[in-house]
């Protein structure tokens, strides 16, 4: 059975049948479908376009195929357009010819356009909490191990940092990408329901009672604008996108961290993977996956945007193909946040070799080179003076801080023996403390 077809004289080919079907993939709206079919017929029932036995009889099916669903007893497959004519049909068959009124006052894009914002917000909120629980799982990382290491330019030693203060760059990072999706929330959060196909409804209906009971904050002003915009999907997808790609920056970091060459940390093994052929290797592969996975999301977007771009209003079918990409962004950004979440509450630091890193990088030379500027030295001419200085420790494979104080009066008379506090690796970080160094 179909939920139209009174003008067509012949039927839909079979192999039509299965291009048009979205069942396979739009199933995963069947809440927010029967929840908004519920709320609509309660406002159908309010304005007296239905009747309280009519009303009655349809929420009454419409529970229980929902309770049917949900534990188990009714699976959300079979020869359906899309989980709306599921729904549709299931209904006519449990209650009868009355269920034929639920679509009173309703098109179908309007009520995909509305289950798939209800969707779309909640899966955003649960996508906000995973940001959250790993901003306390950084936190924490952070305040386990404030230890000295090199912070980096160029993947070159730059200057001292404490890995603290390095983590929770990702920190506020994530707390960008958490506002992000708040502000898209706080954008779609307007109701689509009443605006029909297109032009609104000859009936007397009521959509801020439904905006209301769904949650919404208001109706959408306008009727074409609301069953064709995408861009709240568009919008969460760019999010998405930016999330995914903080979490392949701090993968990248991770990785590199735990090979030999570093030796920084050290990734428990639930989230690495072994040889086949090399007993001695332990893999980032959980790092490597979500570095790998961004491309998804990222594919997502532009797939997205790239169907969005030459539709002219109101509904066509080409936006049938959203759901799959923000499916997929989700199914993607919510596990990856969830391997980094138990990644990181299990990671361990290797203090000694960060600490060493230090010592090997001349990571102080820019507060020697402050020193002499505090001297009454111009920065240019202190520049030279500790590059010479650097030039001379590498010759000797000696640190800047091990040099004597003869040895340092050679390149400028003004060293003093303050030098070494001046210079000293805490003390650095500790007047970086003093200058906000979170």
């Amino acid at each position: 059975m179909k939920l139209w077809g009174g003008r067509f004289k012949k039927s839909e080919s079979k192999l039509m049948e299965d291009f048009n079907s979205s069942l396979s993939f739009d199933r995963q709206l069947y809440r927010e479908d029967i929840e908004g079919s519920m709320v609509h017929v309660k406002m159908l029932a309010k304005c007296n376009i239905l009747s309280s036995e009519e009303s009655k009889a349809i929420l009454s099916g419409l529970e229980s195929i929902l309770k049917d669903i949900e534990e188990g007893k009714l699976e959300v497959e079979g020869d359906y357009e899309d989980i709306h004519s599921f729904v549709e049909i299931n209904l006519i068959e449990r209650i009868g010819q009355v269920a034929k009124k639920l679509h009173t006052a309703r098109s179908r894009n309007d009520q995909v356009a509305l289950d798939f914002r209800l969707y779309a917000k909640r899966k955003a909120l649960e996508v906000v909490e995973n940001i959250e629980y790993l901003q306390d799982i950084i936190e924490n990382l952070g305040d386990k191990n404030n230890v000295i290491m090199p912070g980096y330019t160029h993947l070159q030693r730059a200057q001292v940092v404490t890995f603290k203060h390095h983590i929770m760059a990702y920190y506020h990072m994530f707390k960008r990408d958490r506002e992000r999706i708040l502000n898209a929330i706080c954008i779609m959060d307007e109701s689509p329901l009443g605006c029909c196909a297109l032009a609104g409804t000859t009936y007397d209906i009521d959509r801020n009672f439904t905006a209301r009971e769904l949650g919404f904050k208001k109706p959408v002003d306008n009727f074409l604008d609301g069953v064709s915009d995408r861009d709240y999907v568009i919008e969460l997808i760019s999010d998405f996108s930016i999330i995914m790609m903080h979490l392949s920056r701090l993968s990248e970091e991770l990785i590199l961290w735990s090979s030999k060459e570093f030796n920084f940390i050290q990734i428990d093994d639930e989230f690495s993977t072994g040889s086949s052929i090399m007993p001695q290797k332990k893999n980032p592969d959980a790092a490597e996956l979500i570095r790998g996975k961004t491309g998804r999301v990222y594919g997502s977007l532009v797939s997205l945007l790239t169907t969005m771009k030459g539709i002219p209003l109101a509904y066509n079918k080409d936006m049938q193909e959203d759901k799959e990409q923000l499916f997929n962004s989700l199914d993607t950004v919510l596990s990856c946040l969830k391997i980094m979440s138990g990644m990181l509450s299990t990671l361990k630091v290797n203090e000694k070799n960060t600490f060493n890193a230090v010592k090997r990088g001349f990571l102080n030379a820019t507060e020697a080179a402050d020193y002499l500027v505090n001297k009454g030295m111009a920065f240019r001419d202190a520049h030279k003076v500790i590059g010479e200085i650097v030039l001379y420790c590498e010759d000797k494979n000696r640190a800047i801080e091990d040099l004597s104080l003869d040895e340092l009066k050679k390149f400028s008379s003004l060293f003093e023996e303050d030098v070494y506090d001046f210079i000293d690796y805490k003390n650095t970080i500790n007047r970086g403390i003093k200058r906000n160094l979170k």
